[in-house]
Formats: C-alpha cells, sequence, structure tokens
C-alpha cells in the first residue's frame, strides 16, 4: 500500500503546473515553462520521498498546451534527459505515478471533434509517462463520459471507441465510478465487455452507489487489474460538510480514513487523497496508515 495526493504541493513553494496565455505561446515560452516545471516535479517526488508518500499523480498541466495544434515544439526529445532522471528516480524508490485527464476528455461523446480532441489528449498524457520510462503500472485515470439521453448505447459507444485507441493509451487507461453518471456497476459492466481496469472512487460511491458495500466494491474492482496493470488504485476522500454532495473535504478525517481502512483489509491497494490540503493530509494518512501490515514505508 502506498498513500498519495494530486498535482500541486503547498509546502515547497513551487508548481509543477505553470502554464501561460495561448496567445503568448512561442517555443521559448513552452520549453522555459516547462523546465520550471519539471525542476518542481522534481522537488515535489523528493519532498514526497522524505515523508513515505510513495503515490502521486502528475498534473495534467506539466507540458503546457501539450495536447493542442500550437505545440508543434518537440518537448520530449528536448527533454529527454530530464525526463529520464525523473523516471529514475520514481523507479529506483518505487514510487507511483498516475494522472488524470480533465473532465473535457469523453471518448463515448456523439461529436467527433470531440472524441478527436480527446485521443489527442489521452496521447498528451501517455506521452509524459512514457518519456518517463515508467511501466503500465503507471495508470492514466479518466470518466466514462456522458450518458446523452441513452445510457446502454452510450456504454456501448465507449467499449467501441476503447477498442479503437492507441496501444500506448490502452495499457494504461482505467476507468472510475463517477458521480453523479456512471455506477461502479456500471464500470463492471464496461470491464467485462472491454477487460479495462476499474478504479474505486470512494465518495462518488457513496454519493451515487449501485449498492455494494466498500469492502465488496474495493474487492470488485481489485479483481478487474492484472498483474501488469499493478495494485489497484483506489481514490478516496469523505464529503465535505455543509456542501453540495460530492464536495471533496478540506482536510483528512483520521477516524474515517482508519475506518476505510479497516474495511478494506487485506485487499492492498494504493491510496491517492483527494482531499483539498494535498500533501498536509497525505502526511498525516501516512502515520494512520503505518499500523497497517499492508502499508510498505520507504
Amino acid at each position: 500500500m502506498k498513500i498519495g495526493y494530486p498535482c500541486i504541493n503547498r509546502s515547497i513553494g513551487c508548481s509543477s503546473g505553470r502554464t501561460f496565455r495561448l496567445a503568448s505561446y512561442s517555443r521559448e515560452r513552452l520549453e522555459e515553462t516547462l523546465s520550471k516545471n519539471l525542476r518542481c516535479l522534481d522537488a515535489i517526488l523528493r519532498f514526497n520521498l522524505a515523508s513515505d508518500i510513495l503515490f502521486f499523480r502528475i498534473t495534467s498541466d506539466l507540458v503546457p498546451f501539450a495536447s493542442h495544434p500550437v505545440c508543434t515544439a518537440p518537448w520530449r526529445e528536448t527533454f529527454s534527459e530530464t525526463f529520464s532522471e525523473i523516471g529514475r528516480f520514481i523507479r529506483e524508490h518505487d514510487m507511483r505515478i498516475s494522472m488524470h485527464p480533465d473532465q473535457f476528455v469523453i471518448i463515448n461523446a456523439k461529436d467527433p471533434e470531440i472524441i478527436d480532441r480527446s485521443l489527442a489528449e489521452l496521447r498528451y498524457h501517455a506521452a509524459v509517462l512514457d518519456a518517463l520510462h515508467l511501466d503500465a503500472t503507471a495508470k492514466i485515470q479518466i470518466h466514462v463520459g456522458g450518458i446523452y439521453g441513452d445510457r446502454k448505447a452510450s456504454m456501448e459507444r465507449f467499449c467501441r471507441e476503447y477498442a479503437r485507441l492507441d496501444e500506448s493509451i490502452l495499457r494504461r487507461l482505467v476507468i472510475e465510478n463517477d458521480d453523479p453518471r456512471y455506477t461502479l456497476a456500471d464500470c463492471l459492466a464496461i470491464h467485462k465487455e472491454t477487460a479495462i481496469p476499474v478504479l474505486f472512487d470512494s465518495l462518488h460511491h457513496q454519493v451515487n452507489s449501485s449498492g455494494e458495500t466498500v469492502t465488496e466494491a474495493v474487492e470488485l474492482c481489485s479483481a478487474t487489474w492484472g498483474p501488469e496493470d499493478g495494485i489497484p488504485m483506489v481514490d478516496y476522500s469523505t464529503q465535505m460538510p455543509k456542501a453540495r454532495k460530492g464536495r471533496h473535504t478540506e482536510s483528512l478525517d483520521g477516524a474515517a480514513f482508519a475506518q476505510f481502512l479497516g474495511e478494506t483489509a487485506p485487499t492492498d491497494m494504493d491510496i491517492m487523497l483527494e482531499i483539498k490540503d494535498k500533501e498536509k493530509s497525505a502526511l498525516a494518512a501516512v502515520e494512520i496508515a503505518r499500523s497497517d501490515r499492508r502499508f510498505l514505508p520507504r
């Protein structure tokens, strides 16, 4: 078991997702920004390692406008050595990496232009993980997409489009149950047709459940991951008090997290904390997880 958080570290004073306005795009601006982003990513990973936080979700903004037609710069080649060095650090310390494109990535869309833009975004995410020389256990997670008035037809359309994806994407892609459209049962039905792994999202399941207990849900999702996929990933959060349903909490509820660990034992998993205070909650979760035999410190 590894514990992680997504994208942003507020403790070290830098961002790995710096960007700029599209109107000011130039190769020089891209390379300057990406250089800073990669330096910060390296700093975040080193902070995480020192804190036994061995799971991290890399921001989709690492390479600004990488999936946009304006970006013709060979960023992967220009920064190949830096990507390789960061990837070597990740592998040497047995860290786990994921990415999560924004919700505008919809591969079951009816509009071919939306599908084309989604494919470009997925190719970019796969290229980042490939540039780091990470194996297929580094995953790209997405939602199933829209319903468009017909859930069954939209699920079938997802399966058709999924089968057409590049191998570089297929080896990394996973789907998660979401809020409010596709339940865990829907995702498991798609897995049955495609063999795509299903990532369990605890808060989405709380808001949009198909009836499974947390224990059952984690076991069902775990069974969809093959040896090449690595240990199953889980997104964990709790409901923010007095907020709309599905809004992530500001900080970790230690008692609730300890209960989640108890309910899911002995199934192994890597837990991504979708909690607003990022590394602060990850540090607290690591201390709670130390008493769990699944947890592996560095």
